[in-house]
Order: structure tokens, then C-alpha cells, then sequence
């Protein structure tokens, strides 16, 4: 991958130098160049293709521009495992008899993904099921997969010299490990779902525990449609409506209530149960516990934000550690001002209409500014990167969906008044 980027650069930089104009920003740093890179890692699958994924996620804020959209691909469908190897799957887990277990196994995955592969079954006893086969070898592998690939970025040169990312790379070691363990996201689908019991418009599958091991996660199979189609012209507003209104809701109970955020918000991992009329949750692998303290802290910094409280947003962002006592006044100001505009749905009066802003674009071009003309490259604090990839994409979710939702109102319902 390295070595296909230095050459896609090296073809730039004297294309560029035989040309009558020269052409700003670095050779390295172009479409094609972060194209094929970002192709090899949807083949490559596992730790490097998430690393791919949570960079794609938060990359608007650091990334340049020709990165972050070209790693925008990630979040789609990885490539499916062979039957030969899915097969010897089965097998190592279930021993050889797996068949006998099920009376029906569709070997067409509903869903690939960079951790797993997911597969329609029915039990011997009539269960419906939705079984997530993990792809070998992705658990032991997190620890190199993360390291080598940011190696290769910097040898791509994909990435500023000067932006430090060991904040990102153990954050994404921690997800992976915890996405790899299936156990584990067994006991946290379960203490979702007690979270969202009784809520009418949340759907969250059981798991199937005879059925469960190590590498093999089984669950309720969900009847419904991927949230996207929901963005198409054959439902009404209202619907649309609805659903943003639902997910904002369960993003302030999540952080504020719960303290246990599903920090994974892709189109992939939502479906709209149609007949039931409720939103179904699928994937708990990304579920991360909010300490008390962030939870406190936020709630603070999103109070301020929509009541344009410049003195407790700035004590709420340092509380946090989005900069250092001592940071240059003028970074902070411009890193406070990033804040307080992506608290836009939070101040807007009524219903905000997510169909109709350019939020995420005056974004960029302040952190643009922030990072490339002021030289501000901290990143968020390793404990908040998760909750960054919800609350943006939440926000990208309820934009393709064109929603229109009181985000303000439901603030405060969460956090007892205005």
C-alpha cells in the first residue's frame, strides 16, 4: 500500500513539474493516490480496515480533504469470506456437525463488514437468527494491523508528519479488541437491550446464547429495510422525521442516562421496521461505558453551547482536555468557536432542519484554519473519539435522511431543563 502511494505520488509530483502552472498542496495528497489506498483496505479487511473506518469518521476534522472522502468507502461492505473458509468456521466452533444444528443456513452473508460476516439461519427448533461469523485471524492480529497501518500512512505520506495520532491508534485498538470478543458483545447487546426495554420505537435482538461462542455471535434476525432507503422519496417527511427524532433521542440517553454509547452510527447498523413502525438496532460490538465524569462534562459543554455561554463552554472544553492551560489564546478562540457552531442543533429554536444546512462544510473550513493556519493538531482526548464518531454521526445520519428535529427540546428533556 505504502509503496502503490509513493509511486501515485512521485507520477503527481512530475506530472505537476512538466505542467505550465504549479499546483497547490502536496503530491501525495491527491484523489487517485487515497483512492487506491483506501481500496486496498477494504481488501484487506480486519484492524486495518477499521482503522480505515474510524480515521473515514473522524477524518473531516484532521484529515485533508482527498483523504477523508476517499476513506469514505470504508463504511460500506467489506468483501465477503469464501465458502471453503467460511466452512472451516463453522466447523472450529461448532465442531463437525454444525449442519445438524440448524435447519436452515444461508451461505450468502446478509452483510460483510471489517471485524465479520453476517449470515440468515434458522435453528432446528424454528428460531430465526441472524449469526455473526467472525473472519479468522482478526483477533490476534489487532495489535500489528493497527501499527503497521499507520506506518504505511506515514511512508504514504497520507498523513501530516506533524499530527500525532497515539490517541487514535490505542483507541482503536481497544474497539477492535472489544468488537473481536464476542462474548463480551453478547453481555453488552444484553444490557442494551435492558436499557431500551419499555421505549416504543427501539427494537434491540436477543442473543441466542446456545448458539453463541467465542467467534460466532447469534441473535434475533430483525425484519426491515437499511435506514438509507428510508432517505428515498417514497416516505414522507414525517417518517423521516421521526427516525432523526428518535436517534437524537437515544444519543442524549445514551450519554446522559444510560452512560453506555453503541459508538458505531453507519447506515449498516440501523433498519427501519416498517410493519412494527420502530427503528431496529443491530450492532453492539462498538458499545463503549461513559464514565460519570465525561458524561457531567458534556452535559455542561452542550448546555452552554445551545445557550451561547462563552465563559462555560470554554471551562467545559478544558475540563475535558480539548486543550492545555497555557495554549495559545488565539487556537483556543478558534477552537472554541468550532464548539460552539457544532452546537448549531442544539441552540436552534424549534425543529432543526438537517436537510437544509452547511454545517459540516463552514466545519471543515474552520478546522482548516484551525489546524493549517493557526497549527492546532491536537486531537480530542483518546476518551472522546468515540463519542465524537456518535455525535457526527448522528448528525451525517439525520442530514441524508433530511430530517427535521427539536434536537434543543430533547436536550433539555435529558438533562432536566434549558
Amino acid at each position: 500500500m505504502a509503496g502503490e502511494a509513493a509511486v501515485g505520488g512521485l507520477v503527481e509530483k512530475a506530472r505537476r513539474l512538466g505542467g505550465s502552472e504549479a499546483s497547490p498542496g502536496s503530491s501525495f495528497l491527491t484523489q487517485g493516490n487515497a483512492q487506491r489506498f483506501a481500496r486496498r483496505l477494504s481488501q484487506l479487511r480486519g484492524a486495518a480496515m477499521k482503522l480505515g473506518q474510524l480515521l473515514s469518521m473522524e477524518g473531516d476534522d484532521f484529515l485533508p480533504p482527498e483523504v477523508a472522502e476517499a476513506l469514505s468507502i470504508l463504511r460500506s461492505d467489506a468483501d465477503a469470506m469464501p465458502h471453503d473458509q467460511l466452512e472451516r468456521c463453522l466447523v472450529a466452533e461448532y465442531g463437525p456437525d454444525w449442519a445438524s444444528r440448524f435447519r436452515e443456513f444461508d451461505f450468502e452473508p446478509v452483510a460483510a463488514a471489517s471485524i465479520g460476516q453476517v449470515h440468515a439461519a434458522t435453528a432446528t427448533d424454528g428460531r430465526d437468527l441472524a449469526l455473526k461469523i467472525q473472519y479468522p485471524g482478526v483477533a490476534e492480529s489487532v495489535e500489528a494491523d493497527v501499527d503497521n497501518l499507520a506506518s504505511a500512512l506515514r511512508l504514504a505520506r497520507l498523513l501530516p508528519a506533524e499530527l500525532d495520532l497515539s490517541g487514535v491508534l490505542d483507541e482503536a485498538k481497544t474497539q477492535l479488541r472489544d468488537e473481536a470478543d464476542y462474548l463480551g458483545e453478547a453481555e453488552r447487546l444484553r444490557r442494551y437491550g435492558a436499557c431500551v426495554a419499555g421505549h416504543g420505537g427501539l427494537v434491540v435482538p436477543r442473543v441466542h446464547a446456545d448458539l453463541t461462542t467465542r467467534r460466532v455471535l447469534a441473535m434475533d434476525r430483525l425484519r426491515g429495510v437499511p435506514l438509507e432507503d428510508v432517505c428515498g422519496p417514497d416516505h414522507p417527511q414525517e417518517l423521516r422525521d421521526r427516525v432523526g427524532t428518535l436517534l437524537y433521542q437515544l444519543l442524549f440517553r445514551e450519554l446522559f442516562e444510560f452512560r453506555l454509547v453503541q459508538s458505531d452510527p453507519n447506515f449498516a447498523n440501523y433498519f427501519w421496521m416498517a410493519a412494527e413502525e420502530k427503528v431496529g438496532l443491530l450492532d453492539m460490538g462498538a458499545t463503549r461505558e461513559v464514565s460519570e465524569r465525561v458524561s457531567d462534562h458534556y452535559r455542561t459543554l452542550f448546555r452552554a453551547g445551545a445557550a451561547h455561554d462563552a465563559d462555560t463552554l470554554r471551562e467545559a472544553a478544558l475540563a475535558i482536555g480539548f486543550f492545555e492551560p497555557g495554549e495559545r489564546s488565539d487556537r483556543v478562540e478558534g477552537l472554541l468557536e468550532l464548539l460552539q457552531m457544532g452546537c448549531e442543533p442544539l441552540s436552534a429554536e424549534g425543529r432543526y432542519d438537517f436537510g437544509a444546512t452547511d454545517l459540516p462544510a463552514r466545519m471543515r473550513e474552520l478546522s482548516a484554519d484551525l489546524a493549517f493556519r493557526r497549527g492546532f493538531l491536537q486531537p480530542p482526548p483518546p476518551e472522546t473519539l468515540f463519542l465524537h464518531r456518535k455525535l457526527g454521526g448522528t448528525f451525517l445520519l439525520c442530514a441524508r435522511l433530511r430530517a427535521r428535529v427539536p434536537v434543543k427540546a430533547l436536550l433539555e428533556d435529558a438533562t432536566g431543563g434549558g
